[in-house]
């Protein structure tokens, strides 16, 4: 009896999984396939095309897996149940995210992530920059796990991204390295960093501001932190996606003075706006695409300022979006190219926009997407 009872519950163990999957695969295919996560802000992935020599080679089965990850059904309910079981579990890294103290979610990045073989082959990039551009300065900017270590739960492990910087002086010289790892140590106890986003906020921007005209010898612009307006509250960024949980969301906020005088901005040679701003972004998941109208190829940008016909080539990744602004009365034109989205030669391009010696260059990374995206042809 006790063994026909065991077969029973067996059977309706198995009988139960498979109305559950069945359930599902009809929800999928109801449902149909998501092209964007707005909570993950993300493109989702999509079904991949069917071939022998995919198959054979591996990449169908390695993509059909990340295409039914994608876009299993209510996948962001179920990204939000199994985050609550890790909380209850006492858990202090959830999806490669740290719980940190004051409410911080701290992005992890793991040492054997970033090999010395990676760092070398994107400063020997950088450094054939810099010999054919010599006016060219570098701002590496430190990912919160560097600079809120305090924060961190306890024996956390992030990549020492110093290391970097110091590896970056060495092959480029340490005139042309911006560092604003002391100054963003310094303010570490204001908000810096977004507490649900991987990006810094418009005050760390500021400092780093700071930073850049010491560095290059320019008089700062009276920015004063205490004008910062709050143009949202309700800003839940990239790493509260990862774990999507209620929590208390960010401020985004600029400086007044960025708005006060009419700019010209064209986008990949089509878009034209007149402000560094971008409301619309403020009413999708998306808001941080707030500041220069999110990423683009390339951006070129008539400031208003009379500088004495000084001009900034900027070769960046999102962090800069929020210095942008700040840097803007410096010069009367800011060429602006993302390395993520141009698909040309940076070469050819930069020998059209840089032309005279009042032309500067400037690279400016957070350290980690130096590392993951800096790479030019």
């Amino acid at each position: 009896m006790k063994l026909d009872n065991e077969k029973l519950h067996g059977g309706m163990t198995v009988a139960l999984l498979a109305l559950i999957l069945l359930v599902l695969t009809i929800a999928d295919l109801v449902t149909g396939e998501r092209l964007f996560s707005e909570t993950e802000n993300r493109i989702l992935a999509q079904k991949p095309e069917w071939s022998l020599e995919s198959v054979l080679n591996g990449d169908y089965e390695e993509a059909y897996e990340s295409y039914v990850t994608d876009q299993f059904v209510r996948r962001d309910t179920w990204v939000m149940l199994k985050t609550r079981m890790d909380i209850l579990s006492q858990k202090k890294l959830i999806n490669g995210v740290y719980l940190a103290e004051d409410g911080y979610l701290i992005q992890q990045h793991l040492p054997e992530d970033y090999p010395q073989e990676l760092a070398d082959k994107r400063l020997e990039q950088l450094e054939t920059l810099v010999e054919r551009y010599p006016q060219t300065k570098v701002m590496l900017v430190p990912t919160a796990d560097n600079i809120l270590t305090d924060r961190l739960p306890a024996f956390a492990v992030y990549y020492d991204q110093s290391q970097l910087l110091t590896q970056a002086e060495e092959r480029i010289g340490e005139e042309r390295v911006i560092d604003v790892f002391p100054i963003l140590t310094e303010h570490k106890e204001e908000q810096i960093y977004y507490k649900t986003d991987h990006h810094w906020t418009t005050l760390g921007a500021y400092y780093g501001y700071l930073q850049w005209a010491d560095a290059v010898g320019y008089w700062p612009r009276s920015f004063n932190p205490e004008d910062l307006v709050t143009v949202s509250d309700s800003f839940l960024g990239t790493l509260h996606s990862r774990i999507n949980l209620p929590m208390e969301s960010d401020a985004i906020q600029i400086f007044p003075r960025t708005t006060s005088r009419k700019v010209e901005i064209i986008y990949d040679y089509e878009k034209v706006a007149d402000s560094f701003y971008e409301p619309s972004y403020l009413e999708t998941k998306n808001q941080y695409g707030y500041f220069l109208d999110d990423n683009h190829g390339i951006v070129e940008i008539t400031t208003g300022y009379s500088a004495g016909g000084k001009e900034l080539f900027l070769i960046k990744d999102s962090y800069a979006n929020t210095i942008i602004p700040l840097l803007a009365p410096h010069y009367e034109k800011i060429y602006v190219v993302d390395l993520r989205y141009y698909n040309g030669s940076l070469f050819d391009l930069m020998d059209q926009y840089v032309t005279h010696n009042k032309v500067s260059v400037l690279v400016l990374y957070n350290c980690i997407h130096f590392l993951e995206d800096f790479a030019y042809r």
